[in-house]
């Protein structure tokens, strides 16, 4: 988020750089990392036996954790107990700089009590370090009636990731390769192309969730973040591209999209940039590439939706349910049972069902974005979106994979009836208020659109406005779906997907470093 003179980023979403990609490697536990010397003997070991992210907890246990932290007074209490094993490569400069293979586990107890909430975590889990959490949350509920919880029993819920290559079953020179020729490939496809990076993440998280309603859930959810860059250099100038490829599935993940398909989209944006000139400034129109432009939405439409903001009354949509927000070619959906996708699960981190929300359709207002708490507070259901980024954080409302739902229009014909303005093919991230709306993007690459056709790379392009101009002057949306994956920010980081087809905004404000001919 960033105040009205966009100067403070609290909300925002990135398409994972590598220096949010190096920070991400375990964030706590334990970490055994890699000397460069000492890189290829660790991770072409084979034969060992794989670490298990799977948790076995005594239901009994959880029941009595759950029992103490009612005991002071509350409604509802919960436990998340979490494990996560993970491995991050770096490969760069045609060198494997790091590697860091990490175990983090640990559970949060939660204790809501009105609309106050209590909630402490360790970082062993035993019951002894359990009930000392569950008597920390509890406090905040001190003094108030308390609500009987009911012994957990186990709950099955429908599997929205597949897996055919198990993580654990990959030895680590498979994974060497993969990045070998994803590297290779991004040198190959140009010669300005100087360097290339690769960089390689995967994790397989533990998840239980037992909580006063009797509900106790399980699963394990594999993840795979693949980021290639590169630089090219020429025409006195350089440019970084950026590729990303993320998925909750198996290492069949590089079947489905080799590692030389995501480098050369990479290195053909470093190629094509290197030609840029200074972009114009003013109002235009402005033409969307289908795919991460979703990511325009998830800020400016998508964080102003979600419930805790709404409960508080500050959110820019804030009692409009049922109103016209937006143009009648618009239709806005959170769907967290997309197969595979980067913001699925099979539950949320509270153990609701994930499901497709419809949030904004044919320009109408229709729905909220909901955790536990915000339902309660806005007397609706339960949306399956109370996210949290571990065991150390509270779930809060959060997105999962958010797009403009596909329209009617033929993408050609959106880019030729616009005789001008600029053609946005990829952008780098952004930021909202969503008590005002403003928005704040940065296009990474663009083009300007003269006659109907896009001609001139541009560099500098960036996209302000208000999140309600912006939908209600869409005016074009094509068939073309497609989705990018990033990371978002809202006091903790969430895996989320952004989609859109092709669309058009008529009129956007466009900051560049030249005024407009």
């Amino acid at each position: 988020m960033k105040r009205s003179n966009l100067s403070i980023k609290k909300y925002f979403v990135e398409d994972i750089p590598r220096r949010k990609f190096l920070e991400m490697g375990l964030k706590g536990g334990v970490a055994v990392a890699a000397a460069p010397s000492m890189m290829m003997h660790l991770l072409s070991c084979k034969g060992s036996t794989p670490v298990q992210a799977g948790l076995e907890i005594d239901p009994d246990m959880l029941n009595r954790t759950i029992q103490k932290a009612l005991e002071k007074g509350g409604e509802f209490a919960d436990v998340y107990v979490e494990n996560r094993i993970s491995r991050r490569i770096l490969l760069e400069e045609s060198k494997f700089k790091s590697a860091v293979f990490g175990i983090s586990q640990g559970a949060g107890v939660r204790v809501i009590s009105g609309d106050k909430t209590g909630f402490a975590y360790t970082d062993e889990i035993s019951e002894e370090k359990l009930m000392k959490a569950a008597d920390v949350a509890s406090y905040v509920a001190q003094g108030s009636k308390s609500k009987e919880p009911v012994d957990v029993n186990l709950a099955e819920r429908p599997s929205f990731i597949t897996v055919k290559l198990p993580l654990q079953d990959i030895v680590d020179d498979k994974r060497l390769e993969i990045m070998q020729r994803a590297h290779q490939a991004a040198l190959d496809y140009d010669s300005r192309i100087q360097m290339a990076s690769i960089s390689y993440y995967d994790e397989i998280r533990g998840r239980t969730i037992a909580n006063s309603e009797g509900l106790l859930l399980s699963d394990e959810l594999p993840l795979l973040f693949f980021i290639v860059q590169a630089m090219g250099v020429g025409n006195n100038t350089r440019h970084m591209g950026r590729e990303r490829l993320s998925r909750h599935s198996g290492f069949e993940m590089f079947d489905e999209v080799s590692p030389e398909e995501v480098a050369k989209t990479c290195a053909r944006e470093s190629i094509a940039m290197l030609e840029a000139k200074d972009a114009p400034a003013g109002m235009m129109d402005v033409v969307m590439h289908n795919g991460w432009g979703g990511v325009l939405v998830h800020e400016a439409v998508g964080h102003p939706l979600e419930g805790d903001g709404i409960a508080r009354k500050t959110g820019v949509f804030t009692g409009k349910l049922g109103q016209k927000v937006a143009s009648e070619k618009f239709t806005m959906v959170d769907d967290g049972t997309l197969p595979n996708r980067r913001g699925t699960t099979n539950f949320d981190d509270e153990g609701t069902q994930m499901q497709r929300n419809v949030l904004i359709k044919d320009g109408v207002l229709v729905k909220y974005m909901t955790d536990i708490l915000s339902a309660k507070q806005l007397n609706m259901e339960r949306t399956g979106n109370g996210r949290r980024e571990s065991f150390r954080y509270i779930p809060i409302p959060r997105m999962t994979n958010t797009f403009i739902d596909k329209g009617t229009d033929n993408p050609e014909d959106i880019l030729s009836s616009t005789e001008k303005g600029l053609y946005v093919q990829s952008l780098s991230g952004g930021s909202v208020n969503p008590t005002t709306g403003m928005f704040n993007f940065t296009c990474r690459e663009a083009y300007l659109i003269e006659n109907g056709k896009k001609t001139t790379p541009v560099k500098g392009a960036t996209l302000i406005g208000s999140c309600l101009d912006v939908i209600s002057n869409i005016d074009a949306v094509g068939d073309n779906l497609d989705f990018g994956p990033g990371i978002c920010g809202k006091g903790q980081s969430a895996e989320v997907s952004a989609g859109q087809p092709t669309v058009r905004i008529r009129g956007i404000n466009v900051g560049g470093s030249r005024a407009r001919a």
